[in-house]
């Protein structure tokens, strides 16, 4: 797995891709020693995991998450342990505290690898039609919605919220993983958190950085970032 190390600290950076030389699978692409190189690397490599310190000069590495438009899985390695909740509103895989030790980073791998198997189980499902009928279940509640009928789905980290008419639910499911059942040529991926569902568009605007602004029939407004306006004008533009 093509991973990134994000830590201010030299040091910590050095010992951790010697914790590293033990596990093959993984794949250092690169280094950063804040969020603004970071952010520049990430966009050229894409890894799929960042090995992420939270507290860096400048920006913060969930500031950094937040400006990403994808999704990567995060190994968190801090000092603090007071930010574990917040951390698990991205696509959390685990929250090690330094310094960290050989067994504590093996367990983190095992989740990931355990993560990935399921990942790819779900991948070979079928994707939906636009017809079809889903169950959507929250809690102790279900509910039997028309895939035409939701408005948008939103990230909550692991967990993904689902708007349609005057209802919404949350799922215990990552955006990421629903995406790859979504029909293609009717949801489209607006930003790093948000799918939206094409025909609910009333109106089209442009934006702040070459992006667009999107309202929706229930009047609800969502933004498409400026790295998914390319793809958005290739497919809706004649």
């Amino acid at each position: 797995m093509k991973a990134m190390i994000i830590e201010d600290s030299r040091l910590a950076r050095q010992e951790l891709k010697e914790l590293l030389l033990a596990h093959p699978h993984i794949s250092l692409c690169a280094e950063a020693e804040n969020p603004r190189d970071a952010y520049v690397i990430i966009q050229r490599e894409n890894p799929e995991l960042l090995f992420l310190d939270i507290n860096m000069p400048g920006k913060n590495g969930f500031e950094l998450l937040q400006e990403l438009s994808y999704d990567p899985k995060v190994i968190f390695i801090t000092a603090y342990a007071d930010q574990a909740i917040h951390s698990f509103n991205f696509n959390t895989v685990d929250y090690l505290l330094k310094p960290v030790s050989p067994e504590r980073l093996q367990k983190a791998l095992d989740k990931l690898k355990a993560d990935t198997a399921v990942n790819e189980a779900e991948e070979i499902q079928p994707a939906l039609e636009f017809h079809s009928q889903v169950m959507l279940r929250d809690g102790d509640k279900c509910y039997w919605v028309r895939l035409q009928d939701i408005h948008y789905f939103e990230s909550c980290g692991n967990y993904t919220r689902v708007f349609w008419a005057n209802e919404k639910v949350t799922l215990f499911r990552a955006l990421g993983k629903i995406e790859l059942r979504l029909p293609e040529t009717h949801f489209f991926r607006a930003n790093r958190q948000q799918i939206v569902n094409i025909t609910e568009v009333v109106n089209v605007e442009p934006w702040v950085n070459g992006g667009y602004q999107l309202q929706l029939r229930s009047g609800m407004v969502l933004e498409i970032s400026r790295r998914h306006a390319t793809r958005f004008r290739e497919l809706f533009s004649l």
